[in-house]
């Protein structure tokens, strides 16, 4: 899990592909497209451009998901209850929102789900080729951890501001035991607010002899979605023995740890 990306987000589509036509069509108007996955059968999804995908931190364990381009392959491991997912293809503006769930109940289905853009969409180009943005959009999970990444290693030159998001204050004490086993020292960096979503940047550094695999499983508290910098961490004392995590919660990161 090189990157939990974030952030990125979580939607959910759903629907029913006929025997004769094997491409299940949902189309995309901005609202919230619905998705069942069947328990242990892998579904794909394409998009009408390549994807990065968000994933909670919660659904590591029950979901596998993989990315080739513009298709996503869904792998429910078990049920799971509706969340809210942001697909955001990485050459425009455009975040798909999806609901999804896993169902032991759904029948298997070998259809392959095709999203289509609606032509009266509000982010279809316009007639000079050009996206047009929507300023007054809140930014979703893997927009606030690209913002927070870019805050921490960009260099200040290329800062650019999100409206909406701002600086919350943060008690900088260091944790012991945000990850569970290992030893790992973490500090938290900086904090902000995007409506009710907060994301806080924490350093992580391994203070033991031994290589740390990054599980977002092992993180204590009430996340939204986590984003490791790096899925590893080297020996204390090393050149790679530190790195960051972005932690999205629905409440000031000092309450969601607790």
């Amino acid at each position: 899990m090189q990157r939990l990306s974030i952030i990125l987000l979580l939607f959910l589509f759903g629907g029913t592909a006929s025997a004769a036509d094997p491409v299940e069509r949902l189309f995309w108007d901005r609202v919230p497209l619905s998705i069942t996955l069947p328990v242990g059968k892998e579904r794909l999804v394409t998009f009408p451009a390549g994807v990065r995908v968000g994933i909670p931190a919660n659904l590591a364990s029950k979901l596998r998901t993989q990315i080739n381009q513009d298709t996503v392959y869904w792998l429910a491991k078990e049920a799971f209850d509706s969340q809210r997912i942001e697909v955001q293809e990485t050459g425009s503006q455009r975040i798909y929102l999806i609901d999804l769930k896993a169902d032991k109940k759904t029948g298997l289905s070998d259809a392959r789900i095709e999203v289509i853009v609606k032509r009266n969409e509000t982010d279809a180009q316009d007639t000079t080729g050009t996206v047009r943005k929507h300023s007054d959009r809140a930014p979703g999970y893997i927009a606030l951890t690209r913002f927070a990444a870019q805050q921490l290693y960009a260099p200040r030159r290329l800062l650019k501001a999100i409206p909406g998001v701002h600086r919350v204050s943060l008690a900088g004490k260091p944790l012991r035991n945000l990850l569970r086993g290992g030893n790992i020292l973490a500090t938290p960096l900086a904090s902000w607010q995007s409506g009710h979503l907060t994301i806080t940047a924490v350093e992580l550094v391994n203070t033991g002899n031994e290589f740390l695999e990054l599980d977002p499983r092992n993180l204590r508290g009430q996340w939204r979605a986590a984003t490791f910098q790096h899925n590893r961490l080297h020996p204390g004392g090393t050149e790679a023995d530190t790195t960051a995590v972005y932690l999205i919660s629905d409440r000031p990161f000092q309450e969601a740890i607790r």
